[in-house]
C-alpha cells in the first residue's frame, strides 16, 4: 500500500467518516482512500468555505472534522478557516499535502505556518505511516486543531510497514484526581454562587446541572456555550454583552463566580463590569495556562470540567457541618422571575422599523415564532450577530454554532453547511451580515448540490455596519464602508436556492410556507434590516480595543 492509502484508512478506523474540501493532485489518493474505506467526501467551491464546513461539522457533531486540500493554494485558501478552528480549539485535521523542495512554486513553510495560527503540526513519514496519522487524529479528539503534513514524495512511497488493522489500543494516563478542596469551601461559604460555563465545558452540561442543584447556583454560559443548560429553571442565558438585564443584574450580585472552561473574557464579562469586585472567582480548566489570562481570580482549579465538577459533587454531605446550603437565592420568587423577564423576548423596546425595513430585534423575534424548536443556528461575525444569539432560542449547545474565535466575518454560511451535514434531522439556520454572505456566497452552490434544510438570513443594512457605527459618530467619511441595496434574494435565486425579500413581518408568509415544505431547496431571506444606531454588544467591544 502506499502511505496516502494507509493514512486514509487509518483515519477511518479512528472515526474519520466525513472529509470536506477541495480535491487537487496532492490530496486526490489520500482522499480517495478516505472514500473507499467508508467515509463521505463533501466538494466545497473554495477550500476557505470547505475550511469552515469541517469546522462546523465538528463543533456540531462532537466528533473529529476533516478537511482535505491541495498543496500550496489549497492550503493558504483555508487559512482563515483553519485559524478560526485552531482559537477554538476545534477537534481537527488538515490533510495538507507538502512540496518540501524550497524551489518549488508550491513550497510553503507549513510547521511555521500551523504554528503561528495556534494548530499543532505533525507530518507523516513513509517508516510510521499509521503510527504519525493515528497520532494526528487522537491529538484532534483530544480537543486540537492539527495539521498533517503530508510531502508529495512520501504519499506516493509503499509503506514501509503496511497498515493491516484494526487501531491498536491506545494506552492513556491515569486520570489525575483534581484538587477540589478550596473550590469546595469556596461553594460552603457561598449564598449567592453563580456558574458560568465556557467552550471547554460543551460536554459537561449533566455533572454541572448536578452541581448546581446541590448548591444552589444559578447557571450562565459564554455564546460558545449557548444551550448548554436549555430548560433548566435556573439558567440565565448569555453572559456578557449579550445578557438580559436580569441575568447581568443577578451576575452583578453575586458572591461566587465560577468559571467552568471559560477564560472569563471581556465579551463574557462586560470587560470586567459584570461580575462584582466583592465576589470570590473561581476558574476550573484542564490547562492551566489559561488560569487569569484576562482577569485576576482567586482560586484556580486544573483539571477536565467534567471530572471536577463530579468530583466536588461526591464530596458534598448534606448532613455534615459546614455543608452547602442549596437553598440560597433560588427562591420561587426568583423562578418566577427568571421565566417571566430571563429572555429578551420578554424586555421591552422600541420597534425602529419604517416603510422600508425591518428592526433586527423584530425580525429575530418572529423568526423565532416560525422556526422548528429544534434546530441549529450558526451566526456570522458582524455589527448583526447578537440579535441571532439573544433572541434564537436553541435546544441544547449543539443547536448553537458562534464563529467568533478569530472574529472574521464570512465564515458563518460554510460553518452552516457542515452543521447541517453532521446533524441533517435539524433545521440549521445561517445567520449572517449582508457583508458576510457576499463574502461567501460561491458556497450556495454546495447547497444546493447538497439538498440540506438550510435557512440563509441575511441582516442586511447595505454596509459594515460595526464600522458603520465606529466611525460615524466621529465624522468619518463612511464611503468605503456603505453599499447600495443589491438584490441579494436574487443573487441567491442565480444559484439555485429560493429567495425572498424581507422589509416587515407580513413578509414572512414565504417562509412559512418553504416551513411547511420539503425544504431540500436552501432558502436564502434577504432582511433589510433598519441600521439608525449600532449594537450596544459592539460598543463596549470597542471599548476594550
Amino acid at each position: 500500500m502506499r502511505v496516502a492509502e494507509v493514512v486514509g484508512r487509518v483515519l477511518y478506523e479512528h472515526g474519520a467518516r466525513c472529509v470536506f474540501g477541495v480535491v487537487g493532485s496532492g490530496n486526490f489518493h489520500v482522499t480517495n482512500a478516505l472514500v473507499a474505506a467508508g467515509a463521505r467526501f463533501v466538494a466545497a467551491a473554495h477550500e476557505g468555505g470547505a475550511a469552515s464546513m469541517a469546522d462546523g461539522y465538528a463543533r456540531t457533531s462532537g466528533t473529529v472534522g476533516l478537511l482535505s486540500v491541495h498543496q500550496g493554494p489549497g492550503v493558504t485558501n483555508a487559512l482563515t478557516g483553519l485559524t478560526e478552528a485552531a482559537k477554538s480549539r476545534t477537534p481537527m485535521v488538515v490533510l495538507a499535502p507538502e512540496a518540501t523542495a524550497p524551489r518549488s512554486n508550491f513550497f510553503i513553510d507549513l510547521p511555521g505556518l500551523a504554528a503561528s495560527v495556534g494548530a499543532e503540526f505533525h507530518r507523516v513519514r513513509a517508516t510510521h505511516a499509521a503510527e504519525d496519522a493515528g497520532a494526528a487524529y487522537r491529538a484532534a479528539a483530544r480537543g486540537a486543531t492539527v495539521v498533517l503534513g503530508l510531502p508529495l514524495e512520501v504519499q506516493n512511497a509503499a509503506a514501509t510497514a503496511p497498515w493491516s488493522g484494526p487501531v491498536p489500543e491506545v494506552m492513556t494516563a491515569p486520570a489525575v484526581e483534581p484538587q477540589v478542596e478550596p473550590l469546595l469551601a469556596a461553594l460552603r461559604a457561598a449564598r449567592r454562587p453563580v456558574f458560568i460555563a465556557g467552550r471547554g465545558a460543551r460536554t459537561a452540561g449533566e455533572p454541572l446541572t448536578r452541581l448546581a442543584d446541590a448548591c444552589g447556583a444559578l447557571l450562565a454560559v459564554s455564546a460558545a456555550a449557548k444551550g448548554l443548560f436549555a430548560g433548566n429553571p435556573w439558567y440565565l442565558d448569555l453572559a456578557g454583552g449579550f445578557a438580559t438585564p436580569l441575568a447581568a443584574e443577578l451576575i452583578g450580585t453575586a458572591d461566587l463566580v465560577v468559571a467552568w472552561g471559560s477564560t472569563l473574557n471581556m465579551w463574557t464579562t462586560r470587560h470586567g463590569e459584570l461580575i462584582p469586585p466583592t465576589a470570590v472567582v473561581v476558574q476550573v480548566d484542564h490547562d492551566p495556562a489559561a488560569f487569569g489570562v484576562n482577569r485576576p481570580v482567586d482560586l484556580t482549579v486544573a483539571g477536565e470540567v467534567t471530572a471536577v465538577a463530579e468530583a466536588v459533587f461526591d464530596r458534598l454531605d448534606p448532613g455534615a457541618t459546614g455543608a452547602v446550603d442549596a437553598g440560597g437565592w433560588r427562591t420561587p420568587e426568583l423562578a418566577q422571575r427568571i421565566r417571566d423577564h430571563g429572555r429578551w423576548r420578554a424586555v421591552p423596546y422600541r420597534d425602529e422599523s419604517d416603510e422600508s425595513t425591518i428592526d433586527p430585534r423584530t425580525l429575530s423575534a418572529a423568526l423565532d415564532d416560525l422556526l422548528p424548536a429544534v434546530r441549529t443556528v450558526v451566526v456570522d461575525s458582524g455589527n448583526f450577530m447578537g440579535y441571532p444569539s439573544m433572541w434564537l432560542d436553541v435546544p441544547d449547545v449543539a443547536g448553537f454554532c458562534f464563529t467568533q474565535a478569530f472574529q472574521s466575518v464570512g465564515l458563518g454560511l460554510a460553518s452552516a453547511l457542515g452543521a447541517a451535514v453532521a446533524r441533517p434531522d435539524r433545521l440549521t439556520v445561517a445567520a449572517v451580515g449582508d457583508g458576510g454572505f457576499v463574502m461567501s456566497a460561491t458556497e450556495l452552490v454546495t447547497a444546493v448540490r447538497l439538498a440540506l434544510p438550510l435557512l440563509v438570513v441575511i441582516y442586511d443594512d447595505a454596509a459594515y455596519g460595526a464600522e458603520v457605527h465606529h466611525f460615524g459618530p466621529d465624522g468619518h467619511p463612511l464611503e468605503t464602508v456603505t453599499f447600495p441595496d443589491t438584490d441579494l434574494a436574487a443573487v441567491a435565486r442565480g444559484y439555485g436556492c429560493d429567495g425572498v425579500t424581507v422589509r416587515a413581518v407580513d413578509d414572512l408568509g414565504p417562509v412559512r410556507e418553504w416551513l411547511a415544505g420539503s425544504r431540500t431547496r436552501p432558502l436564502v431571506v434577504d432582511a433589510k434590516v433598519c441600521a439608525a444606531r449600532g449594537s450596544w454588544w459592539l460598543e463596549e467591544a470597542f471599548r476594550g480595543h
